[in-house]
């Protein structure tokens, strides 16, 4: 991997996480990774950070590129791959873009040696968890170094049918959003009973990251945890019967859902269609 060359086509924040990760554990070295985008300020940035390469150029970038990492949003992804012909034979392409098949990249790119995956936010401090697939013609050393760029953001799972994909997109991937809602909504319920909102904080997430640990150290099923906190007539079991009876369990399976769909359609949708349906959500 040290002297594999990486490009990122999109340098957002997820793209950064990878950089981050790869040379935190000394996985590559600056001078090998590239990161290509059109706004010359964020590559700036990302070169005064990592002493990284930067680029405009998407083609130049990955034109002599091992690994060429896709980073871009769901709606960018077709314009983008027609700049990117020119990817070496033997190169692999590692895409961490919602909604993309291996079918739609390899027919973008004209290429056929794909890692599709799905990684979190969490991945920004190396907690985060990404579950992957890849075509039949990525070898098995492209394997392990797929599995090494996408370890360095946490902890990685390879999945056989890429229908585990847009599985995960809803669960893992965009499960930190349903987290973070469920903190900011324990945080305020905190503040209304009287809390200054600085403990607030405190109290709720010690609360959930307390939760998690016990429930890893714990190996029981989360209901069976419930239970031994909820006793009879008791606290807990008041506010359980409370948010079962306003839909809490259907609501979250049902957002789990509609994630899932909607990270079907970004598959199939055209960019055209994508900005569409933007523009008319904006105006409603």
């Amino acid at each position: 991997m040290l002297e594999k060359k990486i490009a990122f086509i999109g340098p957002g924040v997820m793209a950064e996480a990878m950089i981050a990760g790869l040379l935190g554990q000394k996985l590559s070295k600056p001078q090998n990774i590239t990161a290509a985008g059109p706004r010359a300020e964020r590559g700036q940035e990302l070169h005064d950070k990592y002493g990284i390469r930067c680029t405009a150029d998407n083609g130049a970038a990955a034109s002599s590129a091992d690994v060429v990492v896709l980073s871009v949003k769901p709606q960018r992804l077709s314009e983008v791959m027609k700049g990117l012909r020119n990817i070496p034979a033997g190169a692999l392409v590692l895409s961490i873009v919602a909604g993309a098949s291996i079918q739609k990249i390899g027919a973008g790119l004209k290429h056929k040696a794909i890692v599709r995956s799905m990684p979190n936010t969490p991945g920004q401090i190396g907690e985060g968890i990404t579950v992957w697939t890849a075509s039949a013609e990525v070898s098995p050393e492209q394997r392990r170094m797929a599995e090494q760029i996408l370890g360095a953001m946490g902890a990685q799972v390879f999945v056989e049918d890429e229908g585990y994909l847009d599985m995960a997109t809803a669960l893992s991937g965009t499960g930190p959003a349903y987290v973070f809602l469920f903190t900011e909504a324990l945080i305020d319920a905190g503040v209304h009973m009287g809390f200054p909102r600085r403990i607030a904080e405190q109290l709720v997430l010690q609360t959930i990251k307390g939760s998690a640990d016990f429930y890893e150290q714990a190996e029981r099923h989360p209901a069976a945890l419930r239970n031994q906190v909820t006793s009879p007539g008791g606290t807990s079991a008041e506010a359980l019967y409370y948010l079962e009876k306003a839909g809490f369990r259907t609501a979250i399976s049902r957002a789990v859902w509609a994630a899932y769909q909607r990270s079907v359609e970004l598959g199939k949708e055209k960019p055209g269609h994508l900005h569409e349906q933007k523009d008319s959500d904006e105006e409603q």
